[in-house]
C-alpha cells in the first residue's frame, strides 16, 4: 500500500504555525502566560507521542498478552487521573480516584474486548497493533464523558442542597430527589459523543478516518472503520458514564436516605 512518508523537516514546517500562535499571543498581550503554555504543551505533546511511538514499536514486535495488558492498565490509570483533574468537586477517600478510574476501566475494556473478539478479530485477538489504539480511542472519549457527568452531579448536589433536603423532609426517597441531577449529569456526559456523531462527515472528517485515507486506504473502507469506532466510543461512554453517575449518586446518600455532602472534599474556594 502506497502512502506519503513524512520527514522531520515536514513536521518542523507545521510547528512554525504553533510558533506563530505563540508570537501572536505575545504581541496581543493575551496574558495568563498563554504563549508559554502553548509552547510547553506543544513540546510535551512531541515528547509524549515520540515515547509512545517507541513503546508501541516494541509492543508490536513482542505481541505479548502481558505487555499489552500492562500498557492497557497504565492507560487506564492515567485516564483516571485526568478524570479527577477535571472535577471541581470531589469525593473523599478512595472514591476520589477510584470511582472515575473503575468506571472507565470496566466500560472501555469491555467494549474493546468485544470489538476485538467479534468484529475486528485480529490473530491473536490481543495483538497490540489493534488493541492499544482501539482502547485509546474508547478510553479517551469515555474519560471525557465520565468527567463531565461526575462534575455535573457533584456540583449540582452542592448547589441544590436545600431543594434536595426539602424533598427528603417531605418523605421522598433519595433516588427520587436526586433523579433530576442524575439526568442532567447523564445528558452532560453524552453531549460530546452526540455532537461528534452529528458532525462527522458533514462538518469534519474524524482523525482516524483522515489518517487511513492519507495512508492509502480505500475511502469506503475507512468510512466503515470510522463508523465502527464511533459506535464503540458511544457504547463505552454510555456504560462508563452510567456506572460513574449511579455509583456517585449512591455515595451521596446512606441507608437513612440523607444527603451526605460531608463525603465531598472542600472546594478550593472553601479551603482556608
Amino acid at each position: 500500500m502506497d502512502y506519503i512518508r513524512l520527514g522531520y523537516e515536514d513536521v518542523a514546517v507545521a510547528a512554525v504555525l504553533v510558533a506563530l500562535n505563540a508570537m501572536l499571543s505575545l504581541r496581543l498581550r493575551l496574558g495568563l502566560g498563554l504563549e508559554n503554555r502553548l509552547v510547553i504543551a506543544a513540546v510535551r505533546m512531541v515528547v509524549q507521542l515520540s515515547l509512545v511511538g517507541l513503546v508501541l514499536k516494541a509492543l508490536f514486535a513482542a505481541v505479548s498478552p502481558w505487555l499489552t495488558l500492562g500498557a492497557a492498565v497504565l492507560m487506564v490509570l492515567f485516564a483516571g487521573r485526568e478524570v479527577l483533574a477535571r472535577q471541581s468537586r470531589r469525593f473523599t477517600g478512595w472514591w476520589t480516584y477510584g470511582l472515575g478510574t473503575s468506571s472507565i476501566m470496566v466500560a472501555a475494556i469491555l467494549v474493546t474486548v468485544l470489538a476485538l473478539t467479534t468484529q475486528i478479530r485480529p490473530d491473536p485477538w490481543y495483538h497490540p497493533r489493534y488493541a492499544i489504539p482501539l482502547l485509546g480511542m474508547i478510553l479517551g472519549n469515555t474519560m471525557t464523558g465520565v468527567a463531565l457527568g461526575l462534575d455535573r452531579l457533584l456540583t449540582g448536589a452542592v448547589r441544590e442542597k436545600a431543594a434536595i433536603e426539602a424533598q427528603l423532609c417531605l418523605g421522598r426517597e433519595f433516588s427520587a430527589a436526586l433523579k433530576p441531577l442524575v439526568r442532567q449529569a447523564l445528558r452532560s456526559g453524552l453531549i460530546p459523543i452526540v455532537n461528534a456523531m452529528s458532525a462527522a462527515g458533514l462538518v469534519s472528517l474524524p482523525g482516524m478516518m483522515t489518517g487511513q485515507i492519507l495512508s492509502g486506504v480505500d475511502p469506503m473502507e475507512a468510512v466503515k472503520y470510522q463508523i465502527l469506532i464511533m459506535f464503540l466510543i458511544a457504547g463505552g461512554t454510555g456504560l462508563g458514564l452510567l456506572a460513574a453517575v449511579l455509583a456517585g449518586a449512591r455515595r451521596l446518600t446512606d441507608p437513612r436516605h440523607r444527603l451526605r455532602l460531608d463525603r465531598l472534599a472542600a472546594s478550593a474556594a472553601e479551603q482556608p
